[in-house]
């Protein structure tokens, strides 16, 4: 069983950096590996993603958004109890945003799942501070 944390400061007001990180269309944009993420109805979110040894893998997941505690939960069913999610808190002029994820996958310390969140808080970090966000 594996828990993950990560977190980076971002040079962004921390209102417009949810706003950002709470559309599901952006999702692929910042969360490696994810292709693609289409909303479906009510919380669910159909998405693509390409894993470390190149297999495309699609599913189901859900995807809720607490405006008011700036918080996005997310995860799947099935047998890996995958879930995660990321906050989004003041940090002087900009933000802090945090990221816990959970998954029986893998254990603890696992090297992909802790590259991947460095990868999604870089992705961020650049896309919103480099003006693409």
């Amino acid at each position: 069983m594996g828990d993950f944390t990560a977190s980076t400061t971002v040079g962004r007001d921390p209102q417009s950096l949810f706003d950002y990180l709470s559309d599901v269309g952006n999702l692929p944009r910042y969360f490696s590996r994810m292709t693609s993420a289409e909303p479906g109805q009510g919380e669910e979110v159909h998405t693509t993603a390409r894993m470390p040894d190149g297999q495309e893998v699609q599913a189901d997941a859900w995807f809720r958004v607490d405006t008011g505690a700036q918080r996005i939960e997310w995860g799947s069913e099935g047998p890996n109890d995958y879930h995660g999610h990321l906050d989004v808190r003041p940090d002087g002029g900009g933000s802090e945003v945090e990221v816990y994820l959970h998954t029986t996958r893998v254990d603890d310390g696992n090297q992909q799942v802790e590259d991947g969140l460095r990868e999604t808080l870089a992705n961020i970090k650049q896309q919103v501070e480099g003006g693409s966000a």
